[in-house]
């Protein structure tokens, strides 16, 4: 676990629990391809804010590296329809990307 990961750890466990920390850490373990606990920090973050556009965008990419490709397809979808929402252009169009490449692969 890299030291960045170990102080996000640290403040969950202080109970500094909010959607931006949960995205952090979602976006750590994503990078050390760790899945799971990426899938669940990534969760925890839209418990916390629906409207965290680079969490869904996590979310479906560390779903889809998981091979739960459903289930990306359809959290890509809701991403991009929030992003589009609160205007979060750049989330759209990175999304948007995704979900055609995976859409692409998946037939």
């Amino acid at each position: 676990m890299t030291a960045p990961l170990q102080a996000m750890e640290a403040m969950l466990t202080q109970g500094k629990d909010n959607a931006m920390l949960r995205c952090g850490l979602g976006m750590g373990y994503l990078k050390e391809k760790n899945l799971e606990k990426a899938i669940e920090h990534f969760a925890f973050a839209l418990l916390y804010d629906q409207n965290y556009s680079a969490a869904w965008k996590g979310y479906a990419k560390a779903l889809t590296e998981n091979n739960q490709l459903e289930m990306a397809i359809d959290t890509y979808q809701k991403g991009i329809a929030i992003a589009e929402k609160n205007g979060d252009l750049q989330a759209v169009k990175e999304m948007k990307v995704f979900l055609k490449r995976l859409l692409k692969s998946n037939n």
